[in-house]
């Protein structure tokens, strides 16, 4: 569904992804992992067209979208969930859901608002005219994935879900990843939260000084000490 192909990317002349290439198939979860500067965030805003690869070859069901904008990535049904989320904070829950929705979009119209309140059923329980600015890290990160949902996609770019939330919404939100997946919708996630990416995820690439050091099953890696001790937070 996705194939990265020996991208490199740079934010001024500062040389990051050097030389990348991953896949993932349709209906797979696969994770993006390495510590924080390794090169997890740019990878994926490099895909979604954010940070323009200045070399590589980047296909989205057979089509190339290197070079293209991210409204022309989006359209293709590409979502991104970014690090910090972006969270509207002067509208309120159904305003942030509302303007992702994308008027006339591609395929089915899958999620529809009470879709979104199965998957999230927290989000139901706050009041509609909750200010984003007035909301926990936790629902912020749900109503973000939420938001990225609205507009339909085929395939989510979802960047460090983790960070920064309490063990207890992680869990939730890890088995919340799960049930996105069961719907058709394919993701590759960045991580540095091992035990994240080992529920959500089948497949795994680790990242360090913007290049691929590993790929393969979750569980090979897990058994690559060598690898886990050099490359990854624990």
């Amino acid at each position: 569904m996705l194939e990265v192909k020996d991208i490199h990317s740079y934010y001024g002349t500062s040389y990051i992804l050097q030389g990348v290439s991953l896949k993932v198939e349709t209906g797979e979860v696969v994770s993006l992992i390495g510590r924080n500067g390794a090169g997890k965030t740019t990878t994926l805003k490099s895909i979604m067209g954010i940070v323009r690869p200045a070399k590589g070859s980047i296909e989205f069901n057979g089509t190339e979208i290197c070079g293209l904008k991210p409204f022309q990535i989006a359209r293709l049904g590409v979502g991104y969930v970014p690090e910090d989320r972006r969270i509207y904070p002067d509208l309120t829950l159904i305003e942030n859901l509302e303007v992702a929705q994308i008027k006339g979009g591609f395929g089915e119209k899958k999620w529809t608002l009470e879709k979104i309140y199965q998957f999230f059923p927290h989000l139901k329980s706050l009041e509609e005219g909750r200010l984003g600015s007035n909301m926990s890290g936790g629902e912020q990160q749900m109503l973000s994935i939420a938001r990225t949902l609205m507009g339909n996609p085929e395939f989510i770019l979802l960047d460090e879900p983790s960070e920064g939330l309490a063990p207890l919404i992680v869990s939730a939100l890890a088995d919340t990843v799960i049930e996105i997946k069961t719907e058709g919708v394919s993701i590759l996630l960045s991580e540095q939260n091992m035990k994240f990416a080992i529920k959500t995820t089948t497949r795994s690439y680790v990242i360090d000084g913007g290049r691929i050091s590993f790929e393969g099953r979750i569980e090979d890696l897990m058994q690559n000490e060598d690898i886990v001790r050099e490359h990854i937070a624990l």
